[in-house]
């Protein structure tokens, strides 16, 4: 099985954010995937949602050899064992959390279903302080 190239995106906003970005840093590596490269951390205001918590958010390229709904999953499952209550897509709408992990690209995959958009065109195109973290990663 190869190794396919991901650009992810990870934010927190509730506690320690940038602990809380590195924990789930070592639990993508735990899960066997490698880290190869990680943006400078970036605060941002929250976005499409109201919050007096600021986000501090990462971009990371990984390989895994997992395929994209594994890996959604995996990364969902890494959510909740840090404590994130409300994901988006189930709850209709955005609230703090701390830890939000999003599959940005996925090789050059174009994919979509009800959990799951590749590339994650919100991030590369709409978000500023994405695009900020994403320039040197796309």
């Amino acid at each position: 099985m190869s190794q396919h190239k991901v650009v992810l995106l990870l934010g927190s906003n509730l506690g320690d954010s940038k602990k809380n970005i590195e924990r789930a840093l070592e639990k993508i590596s735990e899960g066997g995937n490698e880290i190869s490269q990680v943006s400078e951390f970036l605060t941002s205001e929250p976005v499409e949602f109201v919050s007096s918590n600021i986000f501090c958010n990462i971009a990371s390229i990984i390989f895994t050899r997992l395929s994209p709904i594994q890996l959604l999953d995996f990364v969902k499952n890494i959510e909740v064992e840090m404590g994130r209550i409300n994901d988006s897509k189930s709850s209709g709408g955005y609230s703090d959390r701390i830890i939000d992990i999003d599959i940005i690209k996925y090789n050059e995959l174009n994919f979509r279903s009800e959990r799951l958009e590749i590339p994650h065109k919100k991030h590369l195109f709409e978000r500023d302080f994405s695009k900020i973290l994403l320039k040197d990663f796309i």
